[in-house]
């Protein structure tokens, strides 16, 4: 009952983007140019939409870094992309520790001369905790940091591999449920719902996205981002008690191709809905309101005001 209560509630003031679940149910029957070559990070890719995605590049050739926090489940991704076309290595880091992010961003940088794409999918959803107010190592509200400031600060660090290895891209997994980020109360100390605190977190990614495509050339570094499908069968859908209603296989689909399509070559600033170019909630077209949560983002993260 509890957890019918939080969907409700969720529900009643997230804002869905093109989401009726037919809309992004199409067929994965793209074909994409070899991957040789090229190396690629995936946070989050022990499972689910990441572990599939992973999967799938590894099967055009791509060096896949596969991140998560499990070892075991880490070593199988790496085993099924090793007997393949491709190669990968398994990195084990904490989303939910900022020292965490920064060894991970350490370790890549020492062990890599390049890298060529970088995949922020990781998340937790509002089923995280049974939806009661979680903090990090770092004391931040859980969700705000796992999926958007951690990976804030991962790009941040990866930056200057992913210029020295151009034409490179970052793609951001957020998602159709979005709500303005709250600027008075990013953490939702006076007022927490799990959901909110969710839908915020990946306008966030979705902010941050396009404030980043304003700063780089497009034939450099090029910043995308999307709502993969709707409710996939995932762990995140699952700990909500919720039915899925797509599966990861059109989730995949839609991120392979925003990762893989020659079709994507230097179109940078975008956002899409499976496999449509569509429009995020308007807080994202707010350039006041990118400008100010990535001021916010450095000081809250530890880097140097710019």
């Amino acid at each position: 009952m509890r957890a019918l209560k939080i969907l409700i509630k969720t529900l009643s003031f997230i804002v869905f983007i093109g989401f009726p679940a037919a809309s992004l149910a199409q067929a994965d029957d793209r074909e994409y140019p070899s991957m040789a070559g090229k190396t690629v990070l995936i946070t989050g890719s022990t499972d689910g939409l990441g572990r599939e995605t992973a999967l799938r590049l590894g099967a055009l050739g791509a060096h896949v870094l596969v991140h998560g926090r499990n070892a075991g489940r880490g070593a199988e991704v790496v085993e099924e992309i090793n007997a393949g076309e491709g190669t990968a290595q398994f990195y084990a880091a904490d989303l939910g520790s900022l020292a965490d992010v920064r060894e991970l961003a350490a370790v890549i940088i020492t062990e890599h001369q390049q890298l060529h794409m970088l995949i922020n999918n990781a998340g937790i959803g509002s089923g995280f905790g049974g939806g009661t107010r979680q903090t990090s190592t770092d004391g931040y509200e859980m969700i705000f940091q796992v999926n958007y400031l951690s990976h804030f600060l991962l790009t941040d660090l990866l930056l200057p591999l992913l210029e020295a290895s151009a034409p490179s891209q970052v793609i951001n997994v957020a998602s159709g449920a979005q709500r303005p980020v709250n600027f008075d109360d990013v953490m939702m100390e006076n007022s927490f719902d799990a959901g909110a605190a969710y839908s915020q977190s990946k306008l966030a990614q979705i902010l941050h996205t396009f404030y980043m495509a304003e700063q780089y050339d497009p034939d450099m570094v090029t910043f995308n981002t999307l709502h993969p499908a709707t409710m996939m069968d995932t762990t995140l859908v699952r700990q909500m008690s919720s039915p899925a209603r797509t599966t990861v296989d059109e989730g995949a689909a839609a991120l392979v191709n925003l990762a893989a399509s020659p079709d994507m070559a230097g179109r940078t600033g975008l956002y899409f809905n499976g496999l449509r170019e569509a429009r995020a909630s308007a807080q994202a077209h707010d350039a006041n309101a990118r400008q100010r949560l990535y001021r916010l983002s450095r000081e809250l993260t530890g880097l140097p005001a710019e």
